[in-house]
């Protein structure tokens, strides 16, 4: 189902759920007379609510950081992949067009085979790791003649650490993604009670009642959708493309 239909749903069902607390609590709870609850109901709410918007806010924030995080790294991987390839390509020999075969074949696998199981959260294969290796051996044994060939040598081992690096980071944040168990419930719990505790106030006609119980439960609803979304930087609402790694592919090409 597409992400924002989703989203509509979930946001309509939880002011459905609100809603129809609140007209609960209104026809057969206490009587509409409640105004003496307000001044103590709404220090209550203003306490609990700020805290579940602190909470919300830092989830979100650090989740949309990771997203961006992740999305640099891939284009920071991809073009020291490409920056290696034009250093090793001064190298004598045929190691110039060794690491092109093998920076070309790294691009495909990540594109392939990996990015799919970064999105599902399955076994990554080996052979982007045998790759690598392939291309640390390559450029290691590389004979440089010149001081210019051994400048273009040392750059290009700088560049492949640097494809390590932003690898490894990629890896790190499809193991680590997600929302801890311990959040979500404090994120659940604090917004059931931010939904319920509005049902204490007293004063209003039940139609505003109802309107204001539903647009907090439906907002509220929204901010958790979007949390759900944004776990996984590489999959759900985020859904971070391999769009560097075509372009490198089209660059080594």
């Amino acid at each position: 189902m597409n992400v924002y239909l989703t989203g509509i749903f979930w946001v309509v069902g939880a002011a459905v759920v609100g809603g129809g607390i609140g007209y609960l609590v209104r026809r057969f709870g206490w009587d509409e007379g409640r105004r003496d609850n307000n001044d103590a109901a709404g220090q209550v709410f203003t306490i609990v609510g700020g805290l579940h918007a602190v909470l919300v806010a830092f989830v979100l924030i650090s989740l949309f950081d990771a997203v961006g995080a992740a999305r640099d790294g891939s284009y920071s991987e991809a073009d020291s992949l490409v920056s290696m390839t034009w250093a090793a390509e001064a190298l004598p020999g045929d190691t110039g067009q060794r690491v092109q075969q093998l920076a070309t074949a790294y691009a495909a696998t990540v594109q392939h085979q990996e990015w799919p199981r970064l999105a599902d959260g399955g076994t990554l294969p080996q052979t982007g790791w045998t790759q690598l290796d392939q291309l640390r051996r390559t450029i290691a044994g590389a004979q440089a003649d010149s001081d210019w060939e051994n400048d273009r040598k040392t750059e290009a081992a700088n560049d492949l650490w640097q494809v390590y690096q932003a690898r490894q980071a990629r890896l790190t944040d499809a193991a680590t993604s997600g929302v801890g168990s311990v959040v979500w419930f404090a994120l659940i719990l604090g917004s059931i009670i931010s939904v319920l505790l509005p049902n204490l106030f007293g004063g209003t006609r039940m139609a505003a009642h109802l309107v204001i119980v539903s647009t907090l439960a439906g907002t509220i609803a929204l901010l958790l959708y979007a949390i759900f979304q944004l776990q996984n930087p590489f999959a759900g609402g985020a859904n971070i493309q391999p769009d560097a790694f075509s372009s490198a592919l089209a660059r080594l090409g």
